[in-house]
């Protein structure tokens, strides 16, 4: 056999001579001129053998089952991903649908060690992908030819950003914008009755609340929080402040969804009850009428559950000096700054805050806002959470039903936070826009907007985003541009509810312990390469998985993936 291997080495090394000789290196053929051929009764060179495709090598993440709800997630082969949990997930596509779950490439993510250049350049498979970020100006996406689905309509979209809404309707109406978020109040009349704009309500679930960080006194007394939830007239707010179609809030959870509004609806406006309780606090009055003093901080970031925050955190610091002898400073905050402190649970004092729906499910409003991981409200209240936790891994609204109502019941108890409003919200958009539609959760699919005979669609947004790694994100503005340019196995549809996306279905066993997703065929990143199961394992991995190097991120946080699995995997 090595005899064989000798003369076949031989021959193709004397076929190789003579060809060099006859077409020397360096003289090329001339244009039209066809190239030189070997003699016929010689051997062609025998063809170099094609190098075998390396084999696919699955990717395994796993972890104990301690708080975490995942317990591994692994690549079964090139095309499919199992994820096992440690107690049921009946929530699973919901969560999954959802922008902070969305992939990108595992080369991508371990090159970038899950921060760096990741935070402002993901890598996706949607129809747009990043051209550039000039910071505090503009993002510019371009549409992505190779998109697996339909592509996008208009080659290029613009996202840009003005705090004010007054500033946002100048420019929609001077034709510099062709759509703009959350509306202000005010103007709701004057783009219903102008015929070159289009007025478009948002259907979003929401709320706006005023909380309280129990760790900073005199906020540990549960009798001085429930003395805040009595003395601040909601109504009041909400009839000055709000569009019409608003309502003050009777628990934390909006009652479109399922579950939201059981249990005891919230306190009514009540001076005397109030007053009362911060005397048997001790928190008597001083002889200005004062009865301490406090901050009222806020982010100047307009939201759907808070369109007028100036002017609420005003409203709210005259009542509190009103109606309850308390003094509070206004604080005006950078909105990054801002999250992350309320997150951390840093805030000495009282804050405005809300949130927006991101998946339709009683867990996203309150599993995340008072789980066992969630500084934010300071010391977590096992009260709550661990009625949460039992009521997560139930699937029928009515058999959960009774656990949601003893967790708001004691929500309502313990006073976290004081539940104010749920916003009735709008966006505008130039009446030669096709297709112009508000979603449900998140943005628009603006990739099938058509900017009448323009080749750029402008979407201007309320603030800019804090990063494009929106693993590791909350805000809206950050987890808007990612749907632009990152996709998920699954994403929500114009009702809000899961549908497959770069998975072709995701099956559970019995009791939702094991989901199987199986993922579509020819999938093509932005960078050119393919989608497969190990993608999907390291984009999960970085979020979900406390352990993995790529667990790094923007803030570290990553409020999201915790929350919404109860706790990281492998988190000490």
């Amino acid at each position: 056999m090595q005899k064989r291997h000798t003369w076949l080495l031989l021959s193709v090394l004397i076929v190789a001579a003579m060809l060099l000789t006859a077409c020397p290196a360096g003289a090329p053929a001339q244009p039209g001129e066809a190239p030189a051929e070997a003699p016929a009764e010689e051997a062609a060179p025998a063809p170099a053998e094609e190098a075998a495709p390396a084999e696919f090598e699955p990717l395994v993440v796993s972890a104990e089952c301690k708080n975490n709800k995942v317990k591994e997630i692994a690549a079964l082969d090139e095309m499919t991903v199992q994820v096992t949990m440690c107690k049921p997930d009946p929530a699973f596509l919901a969560k999954i649908a959802f922008t902070p779950f969305f992939i990108q490439p595992r080369e991508w993510i371990e090159e970038t060690g899950g921060t760096g250049e990741i935070l402002e350049h993901p890598i996706g498979t949607a129809p747009y992908m990043i051209e550039s970020w000039n910071r505090g100006d503009k993002i510019i996406f371009k549409r992505f030819d190779d998109y697996w689905g339909e592509p996008a309509k208009t080659e290029t979209l613009v996202f840009r950003w003005a705090t004010e809404g007054a500033a946002r309707l100048l420019e929609l109406q001077a034709g510099t914008a062709d759509y703009i978020t959350k509306l202000s109040p005010d103007d709701y009349d004057t783009v219903k009755n102008d015929p070159n704009l289009q007025f478009l309500p948002v259907p979003n679930p929401n709320i706006m609340y005023l909380a309280m960080t129990n760790t900073f006194e005199p906020w540990g007394d549960v009798r001085v929080r429930k003395a805040i939830a009595m003395g601040i007239d909601r109504q009041r707010i909400v009839d000055n402040f709000y569009p019409d179609g608003s309502e003050v809030a009777s628990h934390f959870t909006p009652c479109s969804i399922p579950n939201g509004c059981v249990g005891e609806p919230w306190y009514d406006f009540n001076l005397e009850e109030a007053n009362k309780l911060l005397d048997e606090a001790g928190l008597t009055k001083d002889e200005n009428g004062i009865r301490f003093k406090t901050a009222l901080y806020y982010r100047d970031v307009f939201r759907v559950y808070l369109p007028e925050p100036g002017l609420v955190a005003v409203e709210i610091q005259n009542q509190l000096r009103e109606n309850l002898g308390i003094d509070a400073d206004v604080v005006v905050m950078e909105s990054g700054e801002f999250i992350a402190e309320s997150t951390a649970g840093n805030l000495d004092g009282l804050y405005m805050l809300g949130w927006g729906a991101d998946y339709l499910h009683v867990t996203n409003f309150l599993d995340f806002h008072f789980s066992r991981s969630n500084p934010q409200f300071g010391e977590p209240f096992p009260e709550i959470y661990e009625v949460l936790e039992e009521a997560s891994t139930i699937a029928d609204p009515e058999e959960a039903r009774p656990l949601y109502e003893k967790a708001n019941n004691a929500i309502r108890d313990l006073v976290p936070m004081v539940p104010i409003a749920h916003g009735a919200p709008a966006d505008a958009a130039r009446a030669d826009v096709q297709n112009a539609k508000a979603a449900v959760l998140g943005p628009p699919d603006l990739w099938t907007f058509v900017p009448g005979d323009r080749d750029s669609l402008v979407y201007l947004k309320a603030a800019e985003p804090i990063s494009l790694y929106c693993m590791d994100e909350t805000d809206g503005e950050s987890l808007d541009a990612c749907k632009m340019v990152t996709e998920g196995l699954y994403k929500y549809n114009a009702d809000g509810d899961a549908v497959p996306t770069l998975a072709t279905s995701c099956e559970a066993n019995d009791d939702a312990t094991v989901w199987t997703c199986h993922l579509r065929e020819g999938v093509k990143f932005h960078d050119g390469s393919t989608l497969d199961a190990n993608d999907v394992v390291r984009s999960w991995d970085a979020g979900l998985n406390a352990a993995s190097p790529y667990h790094v991120g923007n803030t570290g946080a990553f409020e999201y993936p915790s929350y919404l699995f109860d706790s990281l995997m492998n988190e000490e």
